[in-house]
């Protein structure tokens, strides 16, 4: 035999060009042999779960609050940034010379797609959640901005009221799916 084509039957190889098959008793290695999945045990990824939230105090967080003073600032926080997202969107469109105006008018114009688009992401974790409306905000920002400025219509103005139109169609379809699956699909 040439070296290309050896044979080797104590070990069940058969080398064949530049690498061996494996085969008769040597099949499986003495590393796989002693693998813990060939005794029916899970490899990591198979035991990943997806934390659901509790609902009437079962589940992983039953009977845990967050202690503290800061459990319940969510709606003083979404109060917060709704006034500030407000402020700015008046500021713009009224043409004040205040020096708010830049920072709150940005502000409204991430937040108002960006909160839209996370109604439609009820499934994600929190975190991705934000990050995905918050690549939303700034592409619906971009377009509207290019679509502007390839009709030469660019105003600032035009460029709040339609991020906010936008906005205002993707929350009401979101709303309208959410709705008309719920609809249909009864919870027992």
């Amino acid at each position: 035999m040439t070296a290309l084509a050896a044979s080797d039957d104590r070990y069940g190889t058969h080398v064949h060009g530049i690498g061996a098959v494996l085969t008769g008793r040597a099949r499986v290695g003495h590393i796989e042999a002693r693998h813990p999945a060939r005794r029916g045990a899970k490899s990591p990824m198979q035991t990943l779960r997806i934390k659901t939230p509790s609902q009437g105090g079962v589940g992983d967080d039953a009977g845990r609050k967050r202690p503290g003073p800061g459990r319940n600032l969510s709606p003083l926080l979404a109060g917060a940034a709704t006034a500030a997202g407000g402020a700015g969107a008046l500021l713009a469109l009224i043409g004040s010379g205040s020096p708010l105006r830049g920072p709150l008018a940005l502000f409204f114009l991430l937040v108002t797609p960006a909160a839209a688009i996370a109604v439609g992401l009820r499934g994600l974790d929190p975190f991705g959640r934000a990050v995905a409306a918050l690549a939303g905000a700034v592409a619906l920002d971009m377009l509207v901005a290019q679509g502007m400025l390839a009709v030469h219509r660019w105003s600032v103005r035009g460029g709040l009221l339609a991020v906010t139109a936008l906005s205002l169609l993707l929350l009401a379809g979101f709303l309208a799916r959410v709705k008309f699956s719920s609809k249909n699909h009864p919870k027992e």
